[in-house]
């Protein structure tokens, strides 16, 4: 068995580019619908087959217990579904910020679920990783697809969407926002009118939870008007991903994004990232001769 360590799996950040709440289901979860956009930068995994069957995280993530790690879960999930006697060492290179509206966690537990179906050699299609993705959380599936996405449902049901290129401005402010509070927030938009893929395409689309955002966090209210008055043309708007903390603002070219980076004030944290259409977790995985979905 090669036990050597297989590196540089990616775990790429998505944003939402617009997030709908349309019902809430009998078992209290809220249907909705969103556009996942990929993007080009993300976290890194590397992982090491055993023979003993041990699950085992390398490096510390502080924040996270072992207990609650995503990746950890992902990979007895596989385990368990598969019944390999195999195991992995885990080692995680953290740069999405955790809590930020990413999707680093569920982007970390998908790419340990692809990557060691892969290396144990489980053979499982990427319908029942997507399926095992969901137990997990809802955003695991569209990782596991690897494709910008619209969703619907739970944030389960995926078509692949073709979307112009663009580059992305991401800002992180320095505070944690609990997503429990804005679900149980009774100023929710829960019942928004669902909309097509050409009406989103055309312009319809909002984040119905930025307006509880700007109000109870500040630091992400001046965030978005920051970043809203430094766009290259009048009338770009910077938006929350997810429930937040992240903001970002679409752009055409890398040259954009880099000079607004440069004018960050002091302590505020972000970066450029390029869309894309295909995850470089299936490249990836392509490298090692398998091909993606």
């Amino acid at each position: 068995m090669n036990t050597a360590w297989s590196r540089g799996w990616p775990a790429p950040a998505k944003l939402n580019l617009f997030l709908h709440i349309t019902g809430r289901r009998e078992d209290g979860y809220h249907d909705l619908q969103t556009v996942f956009q990929l993007l080009d930068h993300g976290d890194r995994l590397d992982f090491r087959v055993r023979a003993d069957g041990r699950i085992l995280r390398r490096g510390e993530l502080p924040s996270v217990p072992a207990e609650r790690d995503l990746t950890l879960r992902a990979a007895r999930a596989l385990q368990a579904a598969t019944g390999t006697g195999l195991g992995a060492e885990i080692r995680l290179h953290k740069r999405l910020p955790l809590g930020g509206g990413l999707g680093g966690g569920s982007s970390d537990a998908a790419t340990a679920l692809v990557a060691l179906n892969h290396l144990w050699g489980c053979g499982l299609e990427v319908g029942r990783l997507m399926a095992l993705g969901l137990g997990l959380g809802a955003d695991v599936p569209v990782f596991v697809g690897g494709r910008t996405a619209w969703a619907e449902g739970l944030g389960e049901r995926l078509a692949p969407i073709e979307l112009p290129q663009r580059w992305y401005v991401v800002l992180h402010p320095a505070v944690s926002v609990s997503t429990a509070a804005l679900f149980a927030d009774p100023g929710l938009t829960r019942d928004c009118a669902p909309i097509t893929i050409a009406a989103f395409l055309s312009g319809v689309g909002l984040n119905v939870f930025e307006p509880l955002v700007r109000g109870r966090y500040p630091q992400v209210a001046r965030a978005l008007d920051w970043l809203s008055g430094e766009g290259p043309q009048r009338g770009e708007r910077a938006r929350l991903t997810g429930t937040g903390a992240c903001v970002f603002l679409a752009l055409d070219r890398h040259e954009q994004a880099a000079s607004i980076l440069r004018r960050l004030p002091g302590g505020w944290q972000g970066f450029a990232a390029r869309a894309v259409t295909r995850s470089p977790l299936l490249d990836r995985l392509a490298a090692d001769g398998v091909s993606g979905s």
